[in-house]
């Protein structure tokens, strides 16, 4: 079996990279798993960057045009009147992603498992048949523990951490909002969340321990027993090198292409996918670590954020809400937010001067952290 293009794993990224050189290419995704969705992710995507990517409406659960953000003991709140950012479902974005390949004429290997390169070959096993696949390329979109890394020797400076997630029933009628909880006191790791399906049903998770979860549902006044589905993964935030080795990529979460500040993977991922496909395009892999040289530097910048809160106790923290809850720091917010571009967002309020003045107050190594 002789492709153009095997594809290593089947979520989000993989299915869009499919459809990409679908047509165009001869490809092949090899995924391990044999039905999509089932992973632990929000599926939150910012609005423009959903269309822009041409993504399935059919997939969308619900709308937020807006966002509460609570600390220990103070809050503030973001609006707009449009859609910011849709929430999806993840088995259903997957699978027609992957329907729309095949009848674009990609060859998908369900239930299948890449056990590695021979002879510059894939070999895989479905079931208890061991067979191989021979592509020009070979492109790993297999997760944070990427086995197509490891094969390629890949090797990742980054801080892992294990995410969870649970679905409960409760009262939420403000089902437009997402809310987001920064209290060190409950997790010392990482914000929570809740992000509504609809006003009776959300998403509520954080990244850390699942205690940590718990006793933010127990905040919430939302009982373990109302939880009707509970799901947990990995996420990693810092770079994995090399992206490329000689006809071997790695896109999406097994190049740790992922946001450090929401832990969101599937733009990052599909906007890499466009690079991959040009470097694709042109025979030439060498090319594609250098055009996402903008979503390096939105990773660059996350992480210096991300070692920024991680340095704050909560008395600070608590300070730095007393200045963006103000209605200068609303407006700028309001007005420069980009869902999918944090870098954008919060160097438009590290550029007003009584802001900053403010922020520097709170924590003098500001700039240190966020201009470098």
């Amino acid at each position: 079996m002789k492709y153009d293009v095997a594809i290593i794993g089947g979520g989000p990224v993989g299915n869009y990279l499919a459809n990409l050189l679908a047509g165009e290419f001869k490809v092949a995704l090899i995924e391990a798993k044999t039905s999509f969705g089932g992973k632990a992710c929000t599926g939150i995507i910012g609005a423009e960057n959903y269309e822009k990517l041409n993504l399935p409406r059919e997939a969308i659960l619900n709308e937020f045009r807006g966002a509460v953000f609570y600390s220990r003991i103070q809050s503030f709140e973001i609006e707009r009147k449009s859609p910011q950012a849709y929430m999806v479902d993840r088995k259903i974005l997957e699978k027609t992603l992957a329907e729309k390949a095949v009848r674009n004429g990609a060859e998908y290997y369900m239930g299948t498992r890449f056990l590695g390169f021979k002879n510059g070959k894939a070999l895989v096993q479905r079931f208890n048949e061991r067979f191989e696949i021979e592509a020009d390329f070979y492109v790993g979109a297999d997760g944070v523990s990427s086995k197509v890394a490891q094969e390629i020797g890949a090797r990742a400076e980054a801080e892992f951490l294990s995410g969870y997630e649970v679905e409960v029933v409760g009262d939420f009628k403000r089902k437009d909002f997402v809310e987001v909880w920064v209290n060190k006191d409950i997790n010392e790791e990482f914000f929570m969340w809740v992000a509504p399906v609809n006003e009776s049903l959300a998403r509520v998770g954080t990244f850390g321990d699942y205690d940590s979860l718990m006793r933010f549902l127990k905040l919430k006044l939302l009982k373990e027993t109302q939880i009707v589905e509970i799901k947990a993964g990995n996420v990693g935030f810092g770079f994995r090198r090399p992206w490329v080795k000689e006809n071997v990529a790695l896109v999406g979460d097994a190049a740790l292409q992922i946001k450090p500040l929401t832990a969101g993977g599937i733009v990052y991922g599909m906007l890499c996918a466009h690079a991959l496909r040009y470097a694709i395009r042109r025979n030439n892999l060498a090319m594609y670590e250098k055009l996402c040289g903008d979503i390096k530097k939105q990773i660059a910048f996350g992480l210096r954020v991300r070692k920024l809160f991680k340095d704050l106790n909560q008395e600070k923290i608590e300070k730095l809400f007393e200045v963006l809850s103000t209605r200068e720091a609303i407006e700028v917010i309001e007005n420069y937010a980009d869902f999918d571009d944090h870098k954008k967002t919060i160097t438009a309020l590290v550029k007003h001067p009584r802001l900053l003045a403010k922020a520097l107050k709170v924590t003098p190594m500001l700039l240190r952290y966020l201009v470098m």
